[in-house]
């Protein structure tokens, strides 16, 4: 399948590019500019130089409609966004990207009918409100939702339009809720924080997470895996999914770190506010529906992230501009 992926050059964007290629499938990348820094992390200057590039925002009249019709493409990854930090200081712009442009990749699947088999769309876990709002245990998909963010609320109506679309025009789409996705390429976003301690661990060189508590740690090769899966196996409906990786305390990550490799124990430390998202999300229909999903245990993807860090040091490629 032809696969407009928006957002293409992202962090996400470069993992799921990288699944679909192996997947069979023909990316094409959709995005404001033509970096390829975070691509070059996962995939050859050949296989970089063979993807399609459709310039464009998201959030501008008929962009996508256009992209669609150019590449023919047969099914769309919506992740193009700004971050948290970015819709706090401006909603405006937060506004316009996340919903606006949501609203354009549903109009194009609207108007190109049959053509699109599916749209995934980024959702987030910033749905979700605080911990204390809810009961202890795994929350299921369809709990009372009460964002804290503005960035939270712009997914919330990505979610509801998104099933809007389906019921008023048959559109099919799989929305995504990851929560802390952490891997080589993570470099903003407000849970960035992780993946910038193992980078400097590669580094070494001292790094504080800001925050602590609990929180659900997910490897990007996981997530990318899950959104490939959404968009190619059989439908289930238009639903927005959980996603589940490894839920533990910042403290049980610094040690789960430090037995990857021990300098990370005087390295790397942390805080100890709680981030205020409910951490502890349930993934079971998501595995009933799309799965098996399983998840790569911490200590293997921390493993597997610190050796890319350390790899791209070598060669004199590790991009060090997301530290300050």
């Amino acid at each position: 399948m032809r696969v407009l992926v928006t957002g293409g050059y992202g962090f996400f964007g470069a993992w799921i590019v990288r699944e679909l290629l192996g997947q069979g499938h023909e990316p094409v990348l959709f995005d404001l500019d033509q970096n390829p820094r975070r691509l070059e992390i996962v995939l050859t200057a050949e296989q970089i130089s063979s993807l399609p590039f459709h310039q464009g925002d998201v959030s501008a009249p008929g962009a996508v409609l256009r992209a669609c019709r150019e590449h023919g493409v047969g099914g769309i990854i919506h992740l193009a966004g700004l971050q948290v930090p970015t819709c706090r200081a401006r909603p405006i712009d937060g506004a316009r990207v996340n919903v606006l442009g949501t609203l354009e990749v549903l109009e194009a699947a609207r108007q190109l009918g049959e053509s699109i088999d599916r749209v995934v769309l980024a959702s987030s876990a910033a749905v979700f409100g605080p911990p204390s709002i809810y009961p202890a245990g795994p929350l299921p998909d369809d709990v009372r939702l009460s964002p804290g963010t503005h960035y939270g609320w712009y997914k919330l109506c990505n979610e509801g339009n998104a099933r809007v679309y389906g019921t008023d025009h048959g559109v099919k789409t799989v929305a995504l809720r990851p929560w802390t996705v952490y891997g080589p390429g993570r470099d903003v976003g407000m849970t960035s924080e992780p993946t910038r301690a193992v980078k400097c661990l590669a580094l070494e060189r001292p790094y504080k997470i800001s925050y602590g508590g609990v929180q659900d740690l997910q490897f990007m090769p996981d997530v990318a895996k899950a959104f490939t899966r959404c968009l190619c196996a059989p439908w289930k409906g238009p639903k927005a999914y959980n996603l589940r990786g490894t839920v533990v305390d910042i403290g049980q990550f610094h040690q789960t770190l430090a037995q990857v490799d021990p300098r990370a124990g005087s390295l790397i430390s942390h805080g100890d506010s709680q981030l205020q998202i409910a951490p502890d999300l349930s993934d079971a229909s998501l595995q009933s529906d799309y799965g098996p999903l399983p998840p790569t245990p911490l200590a293997e993807g921390l493993s597997a992230t610190l050796r890319i860090f350390r790899d791209l040091l070598a060669k004199g490629q590790l991009d060090t501009s997301d530290l300050g």
